[in-house]
């Protein structure tokens, strides 16, 4: 019987009718996300450990610079912390996967005070730079690695819950885009209101104050992937997928540490040098602005074609600077180029997530957190050297030499942004099971549902099996 006009039509049943459409990807706003049991007992104390990350290299510069009296010597002694930080960052991020994070951050906060307090003395009795060095090392490397536990929680908290956990990792590009905003202000008005020495005072009380606050929530801690004697623990490097990522965030990080010091020195050069801070702030602004909207996006597109057009887009906005006549054009020119920055954070965490076994998720963000890390003190490097030798425009020129090879790296090995199958996959259908060692039956399905490279969202009986990578921090 036909149905009566203006009603639907009855769904066809029988052998000829024709498949369900997939149901779209939920969204999920910041306040569900928020009310998840136990989050604001992690992320209160999170944020307090995590803000003097962004900290603690100008308050070196400012010490040094005031101890010492030379930019060179301040920016060597802060790129060294830096690079530190970088390379040690992923072991200790490999420790916290294999022992838990309460037995990393308790040796790694009393580590970093005793060197933050060594690192003060010693710029205040007028050390030579070599003692400067050896203090600035290992506050670096014994920076705890927050951001990268933080959102190894959520994965163990939302692993059953991939919209869910999309918006987790904008929130946390969101807060890191925030941390890098306000710590630079913080450590710069202590430092000069109270005396140089006070913003790495305050940096090292957060750290330890913090870190042992975030240490004492055990309950919200993902389970510990200690290494079985005789055998190898998974290793994020291993993945190729995840190199490739650590490539292309490095040129996220020159963006970061060229545009800090050509911004400050475009605006010295036109007489404004106070309105450095306002030009960096709309880029910031534009990349945390960004970070909100993405996570509230429900996307069907895959992640790894989110990336690229993402990464394309960071290039873009980078190519005009080097050709703004005055401050408000370069302020313009930085919010479309930052308003790039924190959608493609987000993904490459996405990314990076479906990658690696359960016991190596840590180390795969530190491996990213310090990409960024090691970038800025190569951006900041590289575009100061171009500044004296051809003015402030100069050193425009190296965020977009650096985020463009990141993306000529993307686009030529994109295939390697595909999690891995497991044995028991079949080439074109979702696994039923995972080889144990590679992070069990919910890993398999996330791997094969949420393969980059796949189109269509999963059919919604299987999206409560997914792990990671859905619709999106980076």
């Amino acid at each position: 019987m036909p149905s009566a006009p203006g009603l639907p039509r009855p769904a066809a049943s029988g052998p000829d009718a024709a498949p369900a459409a997939p149901a779209a990807p939920a969204r999920v706003g910041y306040g569900t996300l928020l009310r998840t049991p136990g989050a604001w007992t992690f992320l209160v104390p999170a944020f307090a450990a995590r803000l003097p990350y962004a900290m603690l290299s100008l308050g070196i510069v400012l010490l040094v610079l005031d101890t010492h009296g030379s930019y060179g010597t301040a920016g060597a002694v802060a790129a060294v912390s830096a690079v530190a930080q970088a390379l040690v960052g992923p072991q200790t991020g490999r420790l916290a996967d294999r022992y838990g994070q309460a037995a990393v951050l308790l040796p790694s906060v009393a580590v970093h005070a005793v060197s933050v307090g060594a690192l003060i003395a010693l710029a205040l009795g007028h050390a030579p730079v070599w003692a400067l060095f050896a203090a600035a090392a290992p506050a670096g490397a014994s920076v705890p690695q927050i951001g990268a536990m933080v959102r190894a929680r959520w994965v163990s908290r939302l692993s059953d819950s991939p919209s869910t956990l999309n918006t987790a990792f904008a929130f946390e590009s969101v807060t890191d885009e925030f941390t890098f905003v306000v710590g630079p202000v913080l450590a710069t008005a202590i430092a000069t209101t109270v005396t140089p020495a006070a913003g790495l005072i305050a940096e090292a009380a957060l750290t330890v104050a913090g870190g042992l606050a975030f240490a004492a929530q055990r309950g919200t801690a993902p389970v510990r992937h200690p290494r079985t004697a005789g055998t190898r623990g998974p290793s994020a490097l291993a993945s190729p997928g995840v190199r490739l990522l650590a490539a292309a965030f490095l040129g996220v990080g020159t963006v970061f540490g060229a545009m800090q010091v050509s911004v400050t020195a475009f605006a010295e050069s036109v007489g404004r040098a106070g309105a450095s801070g306002t030009v960096y702030g709309v880029f910031a602004g534009g990349s945390m602005l960004a970070g909100v909207l993405y996570g509230l996006v429900a996307w069907r597109r895959s992640a790894r074609s989110r990336m690229l057009g993402c990464y394309a887009l960071l290039v873009l906005g980078c190519s005009t600077l080097w050709a703004m006549p005055n401050l408000t054009a370069l302020a313009v020119a930085g919010l479309f180029c930052g308003l790039a920055i924190a959608p493609t954070l987000i993904t490459g965490y996405t990314l990076v997530e479906t990658l690696v076994a359960d016991g190596a998720k840590t180390e795969a963000f530190t491996w990213l957190t310090g990409a960024i890390g090691l970038g800025l003190a190569v951006g900041s490097t590289v575009a100061g050297q171009l500044i004296d030798a051809g003015g402030p425009s100069a050193g425009f020129l190296v965020p977009v030499a650096g985020a463009g090879l990141g993306l000529i790296g993307l686009v030529a090995l994109r295939r390697l942004l595909v999690a891995p199958r497991t044995d028991g996959d079949a080439p074109d259908a979702a696994p039923q099971s995972a080889v144990a060692g590679h992070g069990g039956g919910r890993r398999a399905t996330a791997a094969a549902a949420h393969r980059p490279d796949a189109g269509a969202p999963a059919p919604a009986g299987a999206a409560a099996e997914l792990v990671g990578a859905g619709a999106t921090r980076g």
